[in-house]
């Protein structure tokens, strides 16, 4: 059996719902065996700037914080953000951060997680980890 391309994401949006969903898009994936190659830049980097920096992530159209999404779908058993980023570390997901978006964000190697394994990169280590023709989603 052919070994499955890996989904590519880029997360690029700084909202809680865009990286959540991202997150939950390549859970989906390594569950039922497909790679997932996520790379995160802008202001979905904060999704990786230590434990809670997912908690500055930008609010949706409603005005709520990110703290306050995460609660909600939590209560209505769906799992929050740091549950979906921990379930893509065990099930093998590749994070890359986007040097160009640590740069403009204000960001170091120092200040991402260090429970995570995420390579510090650019798009074309991003493209060369996709089979050619692939089309990644950016959210």
């Amino acid at each position: 059996m052919a070994e499955s391309a890996p989904l590519g994401l880029i997360l690029l949006d700084g909202t809680y719902e865009r990286v959540h969903y991202g997150l939950a898009m390549a859970a989906s994936a390594l569950a039922v065996n497909r790679p997932a190659v996520l790379f995160f830049t802008n202001g979905a980097l904060l999704a990786l700037a230590g434990r809670d920096g997912w908690q500055r992530l930008g609010e949706n159209p409603l005005g709520q914080p990110a703290t306050a999404q995460d609660s909600a779908r939590v209560a209505a058993g769906v799992a929050g953000l740091e549950e979906l980023l921990e379930a893509c570390a065990a099930l093998g997901a590749r994070f890359i951060a986007c040097e160009m978006g640590l740069r403009t964000m204000g960001l170091a190697a120092n200040d991402l997680r260090n429970d995570v394994k995420i390579e510090i990169a650019g798009l074309v280590t991003f493209y060369n980890a996709l089979p050619a023709g692939a089309q990644p989603s950016v959210l």
